[in-house]
Parts: structure tokens; C-alpha cells; sequence
């Protein structure tokens, strides 16, 4: 008997949810990032136990076509790339087509969805990756998926989930985060019945800052909007009053994906450098446009890490945006500023 074998689809998904889909969170995170990537314009998000019993995502985006839904959930199935060429011009979200498949694999999954050309919704439930039904069902244009039981049937995966609270907070921030970057779409976030926070969804991100962090950081802000060799950064960063102990409060998106990144962290150290105080970090939410080309996003399943292809540029460019901002006459405690002006 061969020592090798092709392990069998249920296998093969549980081990790539094992790389995307390791806590409640990164389920949230897929299924709100294909809710993006449908041109939703609002996002209600429902968490029960710290997503460990329900996990509940509507939009009201272009929806899943009935004959579509059964693929939906097999692993690598997209929309959103053909072939390994448009890696090279990814804007959307997701693109590896492996988040639904990955979810349904570890828990029982229902997705209703309906197109607007389509009279009426279709429903399917799976369980451990298997569709048990499909139905025709009342709903709206758009697509709701409910996630329950999450990791029942991996439970050294379950496990090791922390607590409720721990889970919640989690959650919490990623959608904070969402909704920084994607200020036209209007976030509703519910968790075990209480809603903690809605957005607009107006474009405006100082309101969404309002909502999120409050008065006190809402009227510290400096509006970034900085062009230089086909990157642009935009957003606001925090005046002296505002800069804080830890970088908790430094969000950076590129193409309105939230990511993390080195380079960007060194830069905005060296721009906030005799700006903010000893000890203390710069408050920024700056969202960096560039071409698709520019960067390499497929570097990790969590996509949160970024390598840039010429990361002097990036350094300088993202440097000068946060630089300007200071310069100017609303910032507090500006020693530079004071200097120039005496």
C-alpha cells in the first residue's frame, strides 16, 4: 500500500480552516469581506457566546445565484479571479475561494441568499462541509449565512478558544475596523442581544471615528490627504492631545484592507518623532491607494500581511502624508511649528 495517499475533501478543507478559520473572528472577517465584495451598502453582524453558537452575517448585497449556491461552498470556488494572472490586480476583499468552504467544513451552515432578478430566495444547509437541503425560501435581495456550532465536530480546535468576553473583543475590533475603512457601507454590530455600535454608512469617516471612539477623539483630528508617485493616503490623524501609551490607535488600510506592515510603522514613528511626547504614539487611521501591482497581499491566508514591492517609496510617501498634517497650524505641541513661527 502506498505511504501517500490525496487526502479526502472534508480532510483537505478542515486542514485550510485550520490556516483562516482558527477562532470566531476569522469568520467574521470572511464572510463580512464577501459582503464587501457584493456591493453591500449595509452589514449587520450577530454574535452569540462569543460566536461559539451563532455566528449571523445579512447584507443586502448582489446575492448568490440559485444554481450557484451548491459550489458555493466547495473550496476554491470564486468569483472574484479566473486565473493566477489577476493575483497581479486583486482589489476585492477575498479571492482564494476558500472561506466558505473552510467554515461549512467546521460547522453547520445556512446561507440564504436572492438576487435582485430572481423572484424568490434559495436556501442551503450544510453540515461538516455536507449539504443536508436545499430550499426555496421568503427573503430579501441580498445574502444571509448562519454559522452554528463552530468547531463541533474539531474539538482540540475548540478548545483552545478563549472566553466569551475574550472572543467578543476580538470580533469587535475587526469590525471597528471594517467600518473605518468602508465608511459607505452602514455596520450594525449585535452581540448576545445588545447592540454595541451602528454606522451611518454617509462616507464620512469622521463620523464614523465619532461613533467608535468618542467626542474627545473625534475633535483632535487632522485631515491627511497626501498624493505622490500613484500612492495617496488619506484619512486623519490625532493632534498631542490625543496621542496615547500604545499603538492601539494606529490603523493603517491599504485599498481599504486593513494590513500590517513594518515599513509603515517605521515611518510613521520617524513623522510623529518629537511631535507626540516620550513614550507616547501617534493617534492615525490613513487608508493607502496604490495599484494592485505595487504590493504582494497573497503573502498569508489572514491577508493581513503586505510586502511592498519598493518599500523606500512607501517609507517616504506614507512619512510626508503624516509629516504635512503635523506641520500644520491645528496641530498642538508642535515644536517645529513653534519654531518657524517665532
Amino acid at each position: 500500500m502506498s505511504e501517500i495517499v490525496i487526502l479526502d475533501e472534508l480532510t483537505v478543507n478542515q486542514i485550510a480552516a485550520g490556516e483562516v478559520i482558527d477562532k470566531p473572528m476569522n469568520v467574521v472577517k470572511e464572510l463580512v469581506e464577501n459582503s464587501i465584495d457584493a456591493g453591500s451598502t449595509k452589514i449587520t453582524i450577530e454574535i452569540k457566546n462569543g460566536g461559539k453558537k451563532l455566528i449571523k452575517i445579512i447584507d443586502n448585497g448582489k446575492g448568490i445565484p440559485s444554481e450557484d449556491l451548491d459550489i458555493a461552498i466547495e473550496r476554491h470556488s470564486t468569483s472574484k479571479i479566473r486565473n493566477i494572472n489577476d493575483l497581479e490586480k486583486v482589489y476585492t476583499m477575498g479571492f482564494r475561494g476558500e472561506a466558505l468552504a473552510s467554515i461549512a467544513a467546521v460547522s453547520r451552515m445556512t446561507i440564504i441568499s436572492k438576487t435582485q432578478k430572481e423572484d424568490i430566495a434559495s436556501q442551503i444547509i450544510a453540515q461538516g462541509g455536507q449539504i443536508i437541503s436545499k430550499d426555496e425560501v421568503g427573503g430579501t435581495n441580498g445574502t444571509t449565512i448562519i454559522v452554528e456550532s463552530l468547531f463541533y465536530n474539531t474539538p482540540v480546535r475548540y478548545k483552545f478558544l478563549k472566553q466569551d468576553s475574550t472572543e467578543n473583543r476580538y470580533i469587535r475590533e475587526w469590525v471597528e475596523k471594517a467600518a473605518l475603512a468602508n465608511t459607505d457601507i452602514a455596520f450594525k454590530l449585535i452581540i448576545d442581544g445588545n447592540n454595541v455600535f451602528q454606522t451611518s454608512g454617509n462616507g464620512k469617516l469622521q463620523d464614523v471615528i465619532y461613533t467608535l471612539f468618542g467626542k474627545d477623539i473625534a475633535e483632535n483630528l487632522i485631515e491627511v490627504d497626501f498624493e505622490e508617485e500613484k500612492i495617496k493616503v488619506t484619512g486623519y490623524i490625532g493632534n498631542t492631545r490625543i496621542a496615547r501609551d500604545s499603538r492601539k490607535n494606529q490603523i493603517a488600510f491599504l485599498n481599504k484592507r486593513n494590513i500590517q506592515n513594518s515599513t509603515l510603522t517605521a515611518s510613521s514613528d520617524q513623522a510623529f518623532k518629537g511631535s507626540t511626547g516620550i513614550g507616547k504614539y501617534g493617534f492615525y487611521i490613513l487608508n493607502i491607494e496604490m495599484p494592485a501591482n505595487y504590493y504582494d497581499i497573497n503573502v498569508h491566508p489572514t491577508k493581513m500581511e503586505v510586502r511592498f514591492k519598493e518599500e523606500d517609496l512607501v517609507f517616504k510617501v506614507f512619512y510626508h502624508a503624516i509629516k504635512n498634517a503635523i506641520l500644520s497650524e491645528q496641530f498642538l505641541g508642535n515644536t517645529e511649528n513653534e519654531m518657524n513661527h517665532q
